[in-house]
């Protein structure tokens, strides 16, 4: 793995780890029966998290999953590529 990619796999891992934490935040409020508002809110924050991390996976490994497959993968074609990128969306 490129020095590039280990800086991103590290920033995802920072992102889902932030996900992580506030989706226990969202529990502790759905067991403390905060406002559905807040609720939302907050879960909303950690489905956008989520959405990121998935992005930055993509977008950062768009030139690898084109390029020739890793160990006796076959590489991506555009339409698995695409089928990927859209079930974030």
């Amino acid at each position: 793995m490129s020095t590039t990619n280990d800086e991103t796999m590290t920033a995802v891992l920072n992102r889902l780890r932030r996900a992580q934490g506030q989706l226990a935040g969202v529990i502790t409020m759905i067991e403390a029966g905060r406002d559905c508002k807040d609720v939302v809110t907050q879960l909303a924050a950690v489905s956008r998290a989520l959405d990121r991390a998935g992005f930055k996976i993509i977008a950062s490994g768009m030139r690898e999953c084109l390029a020739a497959g890793d160990d006796d993968r076959p590489p991506l074609s555009e339409a698995e590529l695409e089928k990927l990128f859209l079930s974030l969306a």
